[in-house]
């Protein structure tokens, strides 16, 4: 199981016009090298310097047409198809974005409310326990309070995660195969094996297991966003992956996200790296391909740059793109504010974005910017990164939305360039 802890190589979110082609096939814009100088110039030098084969960059103000950089090749094979808005990649952790915005849809519906015990849901959370001490032993106590929507939300449950659990509890997480996110094909059929096969078992497993804190009182990154899923498929009436598929990629027309990439799409899915030249998911052979053991709402899906601005988009309209209403400008202003509740104690949150330069709160399974950056985000930024070194936010502020795609465990300071980048192009 050591090896599954690559997953952990995460790093924290550096944070009405001509609107998108309706198809996602359609072309993107050329590039336009006089206004992308910043953007251009890192995804030439990333690529040349090989860090990273291939490179997608897009952002946009307000309901403009993004600007496109791309640069290299999806995977290192000088056969390889070029880098492009439609190319496919691994956005792991980015996948919570759009969880949280499933369950802010049921929220502004009134089938959930944010301090709305999940066990009303999810009845093995009746009674949780929680650890005396974590890193002795297994010794548990009555938790002071339930787990709610909001601490789902907000990574504040008292769950734990496999990338950044320790100790005894850690034991129990594998044993249990509560491990909900894929890596490739050589560690798939070892995971798979202890791993839960419905997203059902999966939230029932994870209820019998102690919890690291108090609900409500410590912000622990964790496995809140994949037991959210569960949540949402029982007060959403149908399976996870289909509320989500029906309520957000249907309307905005995001044709090119997937929780299993089909054998037609492998020629255009990146392959990811563990090092710039190690290879540890070949695009053809994707274990990405096979139909995973339940929809992972922390980290289960694949995605183009192209469909993931389409949902950006839709948050930066107030929930609404084409036409097609998502949410209600409040249930999104709601979504992209700080949901933390008071008391949390925020430091190993402060601590995983202190490269950002501002105070940050955490909204909607994303992070918020708490106060503006000068020269960089504004007051309210909000979005979340992958582990394979993607980024995506919306910055209300400056009316930009960004996203950034590579797929590389070892790339991770690209999230905060490509955000430099992009600031100091908007500067122009």
């Amino acid at each position: 199981m050591r090896s599954w802890r690559i997953f952990g190589s995460i790093a924290a979110l550096a944070i009405a016009g001509p609107a998108w082609p309706q198809t996602a096939t359609a072309p993107m814009p050329s590039p336009d090298s006089r206004s992308l100088t910043a953007q251009g110039e890192l995804a030439r030098r990333v690529v040349a310097e090989g860090k990273v084969p291939g490179i997608v960059i897009l952002s946009a103000v307000g309901n403009s047409m993004p600007h496109m950089v791309a640069e290299g090749r999806i995977a290192i094979e000088p056969d390889a198809p070029a880098a492009n808005a439609d190319s496919l990649w691994r956005i792991y952790s980015m996948t919570k974005p759009i969880t949280g915005i499933a369950a802010m849809i049921l929220v502004e519906e009134g089938k959930l409310r944010l301090d709305q015990p999940i066990s009303d849901f999810i009845p093995a959370f009746k009674d949780m326990k929680v650890l005396v001490d974590p890193a002795k032993d297994l010794t548990s106590r009555p938790a002071t309070r339930p787990i709610t929507v909001r601490n789902l939300l907000t990574h504040t449950a008292g769950l734990g995660y496999t990338i950044v659990t320790k100790g005894p509890l850690l034991v129990e997480y594998n044993r249990l195969g509560i491990n909900p996110a894929q890596v490739n094909a050589l560690l798939e059929p070892g995971m798979r094996a202890a791993r839960p096969s419905t997203l059902e078992e999966f939230a029932n497993r994870t209820a019998t297991l102690p919890l690291i804190a108090d609900p409500g009182t410590k912000w622990s990154y964790s496995i809140g966003l994949d037991v959210l899923g569960r949540v949402i498929e029982v007060a959403g009436g149908i399976p996870f992956d289909q509320f989500v598929n029906t309520r957000i990629f249907a309307p905005l027309k995001m044709q090119s996200s997937f929780w299993t990439v089909p054998q037609a799409k492998a020629g255009i899915l990146a392959t990811n790296y563990m090092a710039p030249k190690v290879a540890i998911d070949q695009g053809a052979t994707s274990v990405w391909l096979q139909p995973p053991s339940f929809p992972y709402g922390g980290a289960g899906l694949v995605m183009s740059a192209r469909d993931y601005d389409r949902f950006l988009h839709m948050l930066l309209n107030g929930g609404e793109l084409d036409g097609a209403r998502i949410l209600k400008p409040e249930t999104v202003r709601l979504a992209m504010s700080d949901l933390l509740p008071p008391s949390v104690d925020r430091s190993t949150l402060a601590q995983m974005t202190a490269d950002t330069g501002a105070p940050m709160g955490f909204g909607a399974g994303g992070s918020v910017y708490l106060a503006d950056v000068p020269g960089g985000p504004g007051k309210g930024t909000y979005g979340w990164a992958g582990a394979a070194g993607s980024i995506g936010w919306v910055d209300p502020a400056h009316r930009l939305r960004a996203t950034m795609m590579i797929n590389s465990f070892s790339e991770q300071a690209l999230k905060r360039e490509t955000s430099k980048a992009i600031y100091a192009d908007l500067a122009r």
